[in-house]
């Protein structure tokens, strides 16, 4: 498959990195001649420095009749010109980055079908909606789902006192619409087996029915942190908008600190309910605790600094908040921040490539697990593959596959050996992030 990245800056590079890893062949447009150098020296992929949104580069031999093109430059405009002419030179399908709110809220259905985008892409409303998620399950450090809402995934931490610890997981008395899906002990992946349990310290994921997932996460949780009350949020800029409106149109007390005096009044009229936006600097903790800082349930730091967030986390949580969740992106030393304080720490970048991949591979969704060490995919099941109409205990899948939730007309199974991954349904299944390209194969045609 031959897909072109129009834009080679942070996030154009991501989807690049990521696209050739799996083996794609890819071709990344740029007219600055710096970055297109930086591409050409890092990643597998030709490099081609023109305007992508010109008819004469659209008209390329290595562009023209391309699968894909994913148009992601800083500019709207741009991004919308070159799906337009993209779909006019025979390329099948356009993903568009679009930032401006508008033009999602007020015109979606119109730039899809007028402008040829079959898939717009915002980042941070995309990261916005992720912390929202992770937040609204209190005992959560990550939600992810599927099957359009009705399956869900939850990642949590085992603490000495959890009622799942130290017990073997066929003597857990769990509910038969969820599965132990896999555990994360250190630097180990675990897909646990009957005698095998969770240990304090341990990242448990967990997958199952959305409603059932939600009831099940409440009994891990203190009754008295179970309901987010307060949050307050560092940066008040795109990100930190979409996250605080979201909380406050659900009736939680949101604090927005941010340096900048205008976007403070922005988002200050944005609220409906129990907002406050508060023009100050964060990292001055005497101020931060004279609004009350220890007694938010979450910090949510959306800087564009990541020592910033991380050193705000720090201070945040040695105050007494509850949960820390900060912007990072760079993702190289996200364990490493885990094990410093830091509850969650989430890529704007990482979370718009997975929609992206997902998009390319003709999957619902694709998550990454734990740096990037495991991969959760939604994949339908083609007829004549490998699979189809098997039970599962004779697919022959490879062990480093696990099929944790098969979806067919709407009905959601946690399979057994004896599951028939029937054609049309679809799979959720986790892999080890080396061996997805792999295990895919035996679900495609």
């Amino acid at each position: 498959m031959r897909i072109v990245v129009v834009g080679a800056g942070k996030l154009g590079y991501s989807i690049a990195e990521r696209l050739s890893q799996e083996e794609y062949d890819v071709i990344v447009v740029d007219n600055n001649a710096s970055r297109l150098q930086n591409v050409q020296a890092s990643l597998d992929v030709l490099a081609i420095e023109a305007n992508g949104s010109s008819p004469i580069t659209m008209n390329n031999d290595d562009i023209r009749g391309a699968d894909v093109l994913i148009a992601v430059t800083a500019t709207d405009e741009v991004n919308m010109v070159s799906c337009i002419l993209a779909k006019k030179h025979g390329i099948k399908r356009t993903i568009a980055r679009i930032r401006d709110m508008q033009f999602i809220s007020e015109a979606k259905e119109y730039l899809k079908s007028n402008f040829d985008i079959d898939l717009m892409l915002n980042p941070e409303l995309i990261m916005a909606m992720e912390i929202n998620r992770i937040l609204m399950v209190p005992a959560a450090l990550n939600i992810e789902d599927f099957a359009d809402g009705q399956v869900r995934l939850f990642e949590t931490k085992i603490k000495k006192k959890s009622p799942l610890a130290n017990i073997k997981m066929k003597d857990l008395d769990m509910p038969t619409t969820i599965m132990a899906a896999m555990i994360f002990r250190g630097q180990r992946m675990i897909l646990p087996h009957g005698d095998d349990s969770f240990q304090p310290g341990d990242n448990a994921y967990f997958i199952g029915l959305t409603q059932d997932i939600d009831n099940f996460s409440k009994n891990l949780v203190e009754r008295n942190n179970s309901k987010l009350n307060k949050v307050t949020i560092v940066g008040a800029g795109r990100m930190g908008r979409f996250v605080a409106t979201m909380l406050d149109k659900q009736h939680v007390k949101v604090k927005i600190f941010d340096t900048n005096k205008e976007r403070c009044r922005l988002v200050a009229s944005m609220f409906k309910y129990h907002g406050k936006a508060i023009w100050a600097d964060a990292a001055d903790i005497n101020k931060m605790l004279e609004e009350g800082i220890n007694e938010a349930d979450a910090l949510i730091c959306l800087t564009d600094d990541d020592k910033l967030n991380f050193l705000l986390a720090l201070l945040g949580k040695h105050h007494g908040v509850k949960k820390t969740i900060i912007r990072q992106a760079k993702t190289d030393y996200k364990s490493i921040l885990t094990e410093l304080g830091v509850d969650i720490s989430l890529s704007s970048r990482v979370l718009a490539t997975n929609e992206v991949l997902a998009f390319v591979r003709g999957n619902t969704a694709v998550s990454l697990l734990q740096d990037a060490r495991a991969e959760v995919t939604e994949v339908t099941i083609q007829d004549g593959c490998s699979v189809c109409d098997k039970k599962l205990m004779n697919a022959k899948l490879p062990k480093a596959c696990l099929v944790c939730a098969f979806v067919k007309d709407d009905v959601v199974e946690i399979p057994n050996g004896n599951t028939v991954l029937a054609a049309g349904g679809r799979a959720i299944i986790i892999t080890e992030k080396q061996e997805t390209t792999k295990v895919l194969k035996y679900f495609y045609n």
